[in-house]
């Protein structure tokens, strides 16, 4: 089988070519995977992960006593790894078809999953040192080609400059539903005590059993947002940190997730990214006895944008005019300049007059931001085109990925006995006193009002649950969440309101639906063109399962059923595991109407199933005149 390029890049950090990739995107490989769980009696699922290679400690060789980066030797030594690669499950996949190439599995995990993904190796790989902006963009750009083809991104890069690249690429990433996880390592992967083993492991994990749809960063067992992490330590294995924000998740014995930390896209509008950063920006920081000259050098022409690394609380030297003078000069000419703190952990504030000079001289307070975010955040505002200057300072103070927190938005009202007198029955009848054990009923409870909500279509209820602290995107017992019910349901609101606060159109029921696929099931027009418009499109479903699905509405005469295929972009040519399209079966039951709607919508009277007959032959056979001259009119 020929390997086929996902996409072609000009960059010098380009995607090649590599065999194992194809057969993560061949349609036959669900088939395999069923068949050989069910001969392993293991009733297992999976999921499709990318893994993007840059460079970095985790993949290179000790060359002459020193590490280095090395062509090609990443994917070899992965394949070595029997806790990265099940060699025996992958053979197997070989057993059912030698034309496909490796790919590369974890072994089964409790949860029954499997974890296949293939590994793109770039054609040179780099130090971090030496990652640029241009490299930032073929990312974003690899991403954005590959995105409906897998449910997650893994990007192994090196750890100087991660933090810079992870920051970049959230706000790259716009509307983002899937997990992009960076990681590396500080000892490569085949030395005994490399940490890149787990980071690797970690990474791939939760990156194919959670929907965490962030541009995060794996290392030493924690999952940070990728904007609010900087490199703290150079000699040991935690080498990352969040100080202004819990990590997301740990994996601890179980794997413990945060999820009412995580962002999530609050839109309509699909996943796309923004490549053109302005690069006119740049870091200064304070220090005592910093020279005007420096300073005003610093602010000329190019300069756009500029971190100003300040004391404290985000304090200057008030009592040097000189300098407060440069800065509302540059400011007053259009420089944006966003106060960040040198201190590791802390928030920018006006408490102190210090603080306060600057931010009449024009400089914006940055919040708790760190610097390689505020960096990034400045060329992305800064790239974006057609704002004005008061729109650019508006985008600087929000909250775009998770990097900033804003108080005044993002508190909710906590929790208490007053809120509702359902939870507070409960609680009563169950004689519950502490304040955790009520915290405890409201988030066991929560998720099924939610979902009953949905379901019911009782917009104001869900808005209710919301301001209690509610978490839209929880499920109830079936792994279903709010979206799931109100797409099967056809509440169009509902299914807006979710949408727009940042439920998934990702999440699998323990059945394997998504959202879109109720919504299509239950032929409800108006939400399978809102979510398509989000970005919704199927996931585990190939293309013969989706023809059966078609054969299956065309022997119910079901049109809608067809239509709402349609609506979803399914191929009409596409054919079931016996070679038949669904036109073959509205020939052989005479369904003239669904005849009608598939030819009007390309389906082939020529396309050959299994046995060598085609629509037409069929027709020709039965000697059906009507059919024959429905065939006569579209051709």
């Amino acid at each position: 089988m020929s390997c086929r390029p996902i996409r072609r890049c000009s960059s010098d950090i380009s995607m090649k070519l590599n065999p194992s990739l194809q057969p993560l995107l061949d349609p036959k490989l669900s088939d395999k995977l069923r068949k050989i769980s069910s001969q392993d009696s293991v009733e297992s699922s999976e999921s499709r992960i990318l893994v993007m290679f840059t460079g970095g400690t985790l993949g290179m060789a000790r060359v002459d006593g020193v590490y280095t980066p090395q062509k090609d030797y990443f994917s070899q030594a992965v394949r070595r790894n029997p806790n990265l690669h099940d060699k025996e499950y992958a053979n197997k996949l070989k057993e059912y078809d030698e034309a496909l190439g490796e790919t590369f599995v974890l072994p089964l995990c409790s949860h029954n999953r499997r974890i296949l993904y293939c590994i793109f190796e770039y054609p040179e790989p780099k130090d971090s040192c030496n990652i640029s902006i241009e490299d930032w963009r073929t990312l974003a750009e690899d991403i954005k080609e590959n995105y409906e083809k897998f449910d997650g991104f893994v990007i192994i890069h090196g750890t100087d400059t991660m933090a810079y690249t992870s920051s970049a690429l959230s706000f790259m990433c716009e509307n983002l539903g899937k997990p992009v996880i960076f990681t590396g390592s500080q000892v490569p992967l085949e030395e005994i005590r490399s940490d890149g083993r787990e980071n690797l492991l970690g990474a791939l994990y939760l990156a194919g059993h959670y929907v965490i749809p962030e541009v995060s960063l794996f290392f030493d067992k924690k999952l940070f947002r990728g904007n609010r992490v900087t490199k703290l330590v150079n000699n040991q294995f935690d080498a990352f940190d969040s100080p202004n924000l819990d990590p997301l998740a740990r994996m601890e014995v179980d794997v413990i997730v945060d999820w009412d930390s995580i962002f999530r896209s609050k839109s309509t509008e699909k996943f796309t990214v923004h490549t053109h950063l302005n690069c006119n920006v740049g870091l200064l920081r304070l220090f005592p006895g910093i020279t005007v000259q420096t300073v005003r050098s610093f602010l000329q022409h190019p300069m756009q944008g500029v971190v100003l690394q300040t004391y404290g609380a985000g304090n200057g030297p008030s009592d040097r005019k000189d300098l407060m003078t440069e800065f509302k000069e540059a400011a007053d000419r259009g420089v944006l300049i966003l106060n960040c703190t040198q201190c590791i952990k802390g928030v920018v504030s006006n408490s102190y007059e210090t603080g306060k000079a600057l931010m009449d001289a024009g400089v914006i307070p940055g919040a708790d931001i760190n610097p390689e975010a505020a960096l990034a955040k400045l060329g992305y505002v800064l790239g974006k085109p057609g704002l004005t200057r008061q729109q650019q300072l508006e985008m600087l103070q929000s909250n775009l990925r998770g990097e900033i927190r804003v108080f005044a938005e993002e508190e909710v009202k906590k929790f208490s006995l007053e809120d509702s007198k359902f939870i507070q029955a409960i609680v009563q009848t169950l004689n519950i006193s502490n304040s955790r054990e009520v915290k405890s009923v409201s988030t066991a409870l929560l998720p099924l009002l939610m979902c009953a909500s949905a379901k019911n279509g009782d917009l104001n209820s869900l808005k209710y649950y919301k301001s209690m602290g509610g978490n839209l995107s929880l499920c109830d017992y079936d792994q279903r969440s709010p979206l799931h019910l109100a797409a099967a349901e056809g509440h169009i609101d509902v299914v807006r309101y979710l949408l727009e606060n940042g439920t998934s159109i990702y999440d699998r029921d323990r059945y394997g639906n998504t959202p879109f696929m109720e919504s299509i099931r239950c032929r409800h027009f108006e939400v399978i063109k809102l979510i398509k418009k989000t970005g919704g499109h199927f996931i585990r479903e190939t293309t013969k399962e989706l023809a059966s699905l078609l054969c299956s509405a065309v022997e119910l005469g079901d049109v809608a059923g067809l239509e709402a295929f349609a609506l979803a972009e399914v191929d009409f040519k596409c054919s079931d595991y016996t070679g038949r399209t669904a036109l073959h079966v509205a020939v052989t039951l005479k369904k003239i109407e669904c005849i009608e709607y598939l030819i009007e919508r390309g389906a082939d009277i020529k396309a050959k199933d299994g046995n060598g007959h085609s629509p037409l032959s069929l027709a020709v056979a039965a000697d059906n005149k009507q059919i024959l001259e429905l065939f006569e009119a579209y051709q």
